[in-house]
């Protein structure tokens, strides 16, 4: 796929979707979804080339709003008996979801009944034939209590009274919100990177993320080249819903997959760029108007750029790095990171940014 037709897929307007759809379509991150969150014995060593995709035979069946749902062949080890894994991508509560699957599941047994008769004539009317199982998974995102059904029977009116008549069945359900950092950390793999990364809602949780040594450093040595790549992409999702720039998104997105991005996300602290800049570029228009003075505008820029460069330098002390290691990390003058930095220990623990930035401000001046 060349960069044009990423830059498409990562551009859809339904940003969640596109994410999610990247995670199921590869066969590295799909097996580990199966193999670690499924909850199924059979599927615990399932391994990339057990998976295949067959999403592309049940188009039909999906709309334009459920373009992250997939469907797997899975060949599990014994050799004989083939799962079919439908995973449906929610990014909000969908109280009809286990009607949506249920439609899904026929459809798809359709087509294998179609499949076997086009083999074998009449083999779905004999006692023996069987259809496959099929494992419908709901993979969920979204910030609300998933409180939807999980069972089939409990959107059918008077269920209690009809129980035996009414077919039954129950979806598994993935719920990104129900595991913790350090759940998904301790998998120490490409998924729980993908699914961390996906868990990311505000500039909070991007000042507050904080990798393990050698978690990183392990997934950009040993990771496929389509799973770097597939990261890199959903990455690129990320950034863009915290409005950062193309350019600067595209360059984070070469990093990656080049192999050269050590440190995801250590240097950027989540905002909303473009609004941080225009913020700036109002300051200084402001600065300009009270003092008369055009160079107002630039002094506003400036102070907002130092103010995020001085959030850097502090996430940085925090990690034990030095003034030299500080400064080439940022691209930045060492003696400028060297002020920033003995400013910034006169306030420690806490480096209140607001107040580093007045006393560099005050020495400045003087």
């Amino acid at each position: 796929m060349n960069e044009s037709s990423n830059k498409k897929q990562i551009g859809n307007s339904k940003l969640a979707d596109s994410g999610a759809k990247l995670i199921f379509e590869n066969p590295t991150l799909c097996s580990q979804l199966l193999r670690d969150y499924s909850g199924i014995e059979l599927l615990k060593d399932i391994k990339p080339e057990d998976i295949e995709d067959i999403t592309e035979r049940f188009i039909p069946m999906f709309t334009e709003e459920r373009d992250a749902d997939v469907v797997k062949k899975v060949h599990v080890p014994n050799g004989n008996d083939i799962f079919i894994t439908l995973i449906e991508h929610k990014s909000s509560v969908d109280y009809n979801v286990i009607m949506q699957i249920l439609r899904y599941m026929v459809y798809i047994w359709e087509d294998y009944e179609k499949q076997q008769e086009n083999i074998n004539k009449n083999i779905s009317r004999t006692k023996g034939f069987k259809y496959p199982p099929i494992i419908p998974v709901v993979y969920y995102e979204g910030k609300a209590k998933w409180d939807a059904a999980e069972k089939l029977i409990e959107r059918i009116a008077l269920s209690d009274v009809f129980q035996q008549f009414i077919p039954d069945f129950k979806y598994h359900l993935i719920n990104l919100g129900s595991y913790g950092r350090q759940d998904l950390l301790s998998k120490n793999n490409e998924l729980s990177l993908v699914m961390l990364i996906n868990s990311m809602k505000s500039a909070e949780d991007f000042k507050s993320l904080d990798f393990p040594e050698g978690y990183l450093d392990n997934i950009q040595k040993n990771s496929p080249k389509d799973v770097l790549e597939t990261i890199a992409r959903v990455i690129a999702v990320v950034l863009r819903k915290q409005n950062v720039p193309e350019n600067e998104i595209w360059d984070m997105v070469d990093q990656i997959k080049e192999r050269r991005h050590m440190g995801l996300f250590e240097d950027w602290e989540g905002f909303d760029v473009q609004e941080e800049r225009r913020i700036g570029r109002e300051e200084g228009r402001e600065e300009g108007r009270k003092e008369g003075r055009e160079e107002g505008r630039v002094e506003g820029k400036e102070e907002g750029r130092e103010r995020h460069l001085i959030a850097q330098v502090c996430k940085k002390i925090r990690k034990g790095q030095n003034i030299e290691t500080i400064a080439d990390a940022l691209e930045e003058d060492e003696e400028h990171i060297r002020k920033i930095v003995n400013a910034a220990e006169k306030y420690a623990p806490d480096y209140d940014v607001e107040k580093i930035l007045t006393e560099l401000s005050s020495a400045s001046v003087q």
